[in-house]
C-alpha cells in the first residue's frame, strides 16, 4: 500500500512539473502579447498627444477657461482662479507676470449684442486714445474715463427702474406670495411624486395670480382668463416675475419673507420634467439697461452711454457738508444734463424722451445704491487705518484675540488682526463695488434648470446646488484682493454649494447683510460728534469711557475684535477664518450688540437694529 501510495505521489508530482512547464510556456506567450500591446498602446498615446497638443489660448490646468494670466517664469497660462491655487505661495508667489487681452469671440447669428460689443470696445479704444492726449492737459481725464469705462460695464448689469404699471405688476406679486405655501408644500420628504407637487404648486399660483387681476382689474383679467390656459398666457406670468427679481436687485432690504419663495418657484418651473408638465416656465432675463436700449433704440441708440453729460445726468447728490445754495445749484445742474441727453438722443434711435429719462433715473439708482452700501465700507477702512494702525504696543485698544476667550475661534496678535481685519474689509469693498454683476451670476446659476439635493444642512431642508458662474467671479475679486497685500491672513475658501452656502440665494443673503451691519456702526461713531455738543451727553461720555475719542475706539475695536474672530458658526469646519468667516462672526456681533457697555450711546444716535430699517 506504501509502495503503491508513493508511486501515486511520484506520478502526481510528474504530472504536476508537467503542468507547471505547459503553464510556463503560456505566461511567456502572455508577456509576449502584453509587451506588444504595451508598446502598441504606448504608441496610441503617443499619436494622441501629437494630435491634442495643448493649446495656449486655454488655461494649462482645467482646460476649458480660456487664458487670463500667463507666468512668465513657468511660461505657462492660467485662468485667474487657477493661477490663485498654483502661485498663492511659496517662491511661485513672487513670478512675473503677463496679463493676456481677451480675443473676441466669433459672432453668430444668434448673438446679435455680440455686435453691439465689438461696437463699443471700438469706440472704448478710442475713447482711451483721446483720454492719453488728454492728459497731459486735464488731470481729471483719467478719473472721467473710468467712470464712462465703468457705466458703459455696468449698463450690462444694472436693472431698469419699474414703471407705474409694473408698479402694480409687483404688488399683484407679493400678494400672491405671501398667502402661499409653496416650500412648505414643495420642500418636504414625502412619498408623493416630487414633479406632481411642483406642477399642483406652480398652477395654484398661477391660478392665485389670475384671480387678484381678476379683482383689481375686471377689463384685464377678463383678457387673461377667457378661453385661455395658463401656457398661453406664459410671457405675462413670466414678466411678473420678472419685476418682482428686478425690483429685489435694487431694493435688497425689501421682499425678506417672499424672494425665497419667488426664486424658488422658478427655479422649479425650469426643471426639464416639470416643464414638459407645464408646457412653459417662470423665467424671463432681467430687463437691463443695456438690453431696453437695445430693444427700444437699437444699436445707435448706444452712443449716450459714450456721452460725457451722463456723468452730471447719473450723478449722486449728496448733502453732507454742503449748503442749501451749492445742493439747489447741483440739482439744476443733473436735471439740465437730463433735459439735454433725452432731447438729444431722441434723434438718433427708436427712444423717446421718457425713456431715455428711465434709463438716466436707472443710472443713477445704481450709483445711489453702490455708494450707500459701499461707502460705509470704506470709512470703516479708514478708522482702522486711523485708530488701529500704529496701536499694538497699547493693551487697552489691542486688537488681539486668543482661542476661546469671548467667543474667539482664532488666536491674533495685534498686528495680525489688524491685517486679517483690513484684508476682509477690502474684500468687502470689492464685493459691494460689483454687486449688480454678482446678482446677475446668481441669476445663472439659480435659474439654469440644473437639478438640485434637498439636504439637511443642519439649518433645516435646503436645497443645495453648485454655483459655478458665481464661484469664478468671486474667486476673481478675491484674487484682486489678494494682490494688493504680501500675504493673505486666513484660508482663501470661499463656501458655495455646500452646508455652509447651499446654493447662490443663501450667497446673496449673507453679502447684503454688510450694509446692514456697517451702516448703524457707522452712523454711531459719525453722530458721537453731535451728541457731544450737549454737556450733560458729553459728561456721560466722558465719564463712562475717558473721553469721546476713546469711546469711538471702545466701539471699533470692540467690533474689530469679536466681529472678526471667527465665532458664529454651527461646528468647528465653517467656522475660523475663511472667507465667508468674516460676515459670519460679524453677524454673532450683533446678536450680542445689547449686552455691551456702550449699548446706550447707539440708542441715543437713534439706533433700532441691523435688519436694514430706519436708513
Amino acid at each position: 500500500m506504501n509502495i503503491n501510495g508513493m508511486d501515486q505521489d511520484k506520478k502526481t508530482l510528474a504530472q504536476l512539473l508537467e503542468a507547471n512547464d505547459e503553464e510556463l510556456d503560456l505566461i511567456d506567450v502572455q508577456k509576449a502579447k502584453d509587451k506588444d500591446l504595451e508598446d502598441k498602446v504606448e504608441d496610441d498615446v503617443d499619436d494622441e498627444d501629437d494630435d491634442d497638443k495643448f493649446d495656449p489660448n486655454f488655461c494649462i490646468d482645467c482646460k476649458h477657461m480660456p487664458t487670463e494670466i500667463k507666468c512668465l517664469t513657468c511660461n505657462e497660462p492660467f485662468c485667474k482662479v487657477c493661477f490663485q491655487f498654483v502661485h498663492k505661495s511659496g517662491s511661485r508667489k513672487h513670478h512675473e507676470i503677463e496679463n493676456v487681452e481677451k480675443e473676441e469671440a466669433e459672432v453668430t447669428k444668434d448673438e446679435v449684442d455680440n455686435d453691439d460689443e465689438d461696437e463699443l470696445d471700438d469706440d472704448d479704444d478710442d475713447d482711451e486714445g483721446d483720454s492719453t492726449m488728454k492728459e497731459e492737459t486735464d488731470p481729471n481725464a483719467e478719473i472721467h474715463t473710468i467712470i464712462m469705462n465703468g457705466i458703459k460695464k455696468n449698463s450690462k448689469f444694472i436693472p431698469m427702474r419699474l414703471t407705474y404699471e409694473e408698479r402694480q405688476l409687483l404688488k399683484l406679486l407679493e400678494a400672491a406670495l405671501s398667502v402661499s405655501e409653496y416650500t412648505d408644500r414643495v420642500d418636504i420628504l414625502s412619498y408623493k411624486s416630487k414633479t406632481k407637487r411642483i406642477v399642483e404648486q406652480l398652477r395654484e399660483m398661477c391660478s392665485i395670480l389670475a384671480g387678484l387681476v381678476v379683482s383689481s382689474n375686471m377689463k384685464i383679467g377678463q383678457k387673461l382668463i377667457q378661453d385661455k390656459n395658463f401656457e398661453d398666457n406664459a410671457e405675462w406670468y413670466q414678466t411678473v416675475f420678472e419685476v418682482g427679481r428686478r425690483y429685489k436687485i435694487m431694493n435688497p432690504e425689501r421682499m425678506r419673507d417672499t424672494f425665497g419663495k419667488l426664486s424658488y418657484i422658478i427655479m422649479d418651473s425650469r426643471l426639464p420634467e416639470v416643464k414638459d408638465h407645464m408646457e412653459f416656465d417662470l423665467y424671463a432675463p432681467i430687463k437691463t439697461v443695456h438690453s431696453y436700449i437695445l430693444q427700444k433704440g437699437g444699436f445707435d441708440s448706444l452712443e449716450l452711454l459714450n456721452d460725457p453729460l451722463i456723468m452730471d445726468a447719473t450723478a449722486e447728490i449728496r448733502p453732507e457738508g454742503k449748503s442749501r445754495m451749492i445742493i439747489n445749484r447741483q440739482i439744476r445742474q443733473k436735471e439740465s444734463a437730463i433735459e439735454r441727453m433725452s432731447s438729444k438722443y431722441t434723434r438718433v434711435g427708436g427712444l423717446t424722451r421718457e425713456d431715455i429719462r428711465q434709463i438716466l433715473y436707472s443710472i443713477g439708482d445704481f450709483n445711489s445704491y453702490t455708494n450707500k452700501n459701499r461707502l460705509p465700507v470704506i470709512r470703516t477702512i479708514k478708522r482702522l487705518d486711523e485708530f488701529f494702525k500704529d496701536s499694538g504696543s497699547s493693551t487697552k485698544y489691542s486688537l488681539g484675540i486668543r482661542y476661546g476667550q469671548s467667543g474667539a475661534r482664532l488666536t491674533h496678535k495685534h498686528e495680525k488682526q489688524y491685517l486679517y481685519v483690513k484684508q476682509a474689509l477690502e474684500l468687502w469693498s470689492h464685493v459691494m463695488r460689483d454687486m449688480i454683476e454678482l446678482w446677475s451670476a446668481a441669476d445663472e446659476d439659480l435659474f439654469n434648470g440644473q437639478k438640485y439635493q434637498l439636504t439637511n444642512t443642519g439649518q433645516g431642508l435646503n436645497r443645495v446646488k453648485s454655483c459655478p458662474v458665481l464661484y469664478k467671479k468671486m474667486y476673481n475679486i478675491l484674487y484682486e484682493v489678494q494682490r494688493k497685500f504680501d500675504y493673505w491672513v486666513g484660508t482663501p475658501v470661499i463656501h458655495l454649494g455646500d452646508d455652509a452656502v447651499p446654493n447662490a440665494l443663501f450667497f446673496l443673503d449673507k453679502y447684503i447683510q454688510i450694509p446692514s451691519i456697517l451702516i448703524p456702526i457707522d452712523r454711531c461713531i459719525e453722530d458721537i460728534d453731535v451728541l457731544a455738543k450737549d454737556p450733560y451727553l458729553e459728561k456721560y461720555m466722558i465719564d463712562q469711557f475717558g473721553s469721546i475719542e476713546d469711546l469711538k475706539k471702545t466701539i471699533m475695536c470692540d467690533y474689530f475684535k469679536h466681529g472678526f474672530d471667527g465665532s458664529g458658526a454651527d461646528n468647528f469646519y465653517f467656522a475660523g477664518s475663511c472667507v465667508d468667516a468674516a460676515s459670519t462672526s460679524s453677524c454673532e456681533f450683533c446678536n450680542n450688540i445689547s449686552k455691551k457697555d456702550y449699548y446706550r450711546v447707539f440708542m441715543l444716535t437713534g439706533f433700532t437694529n441691523f435688519n436694514g430699517e430706519g436708513y
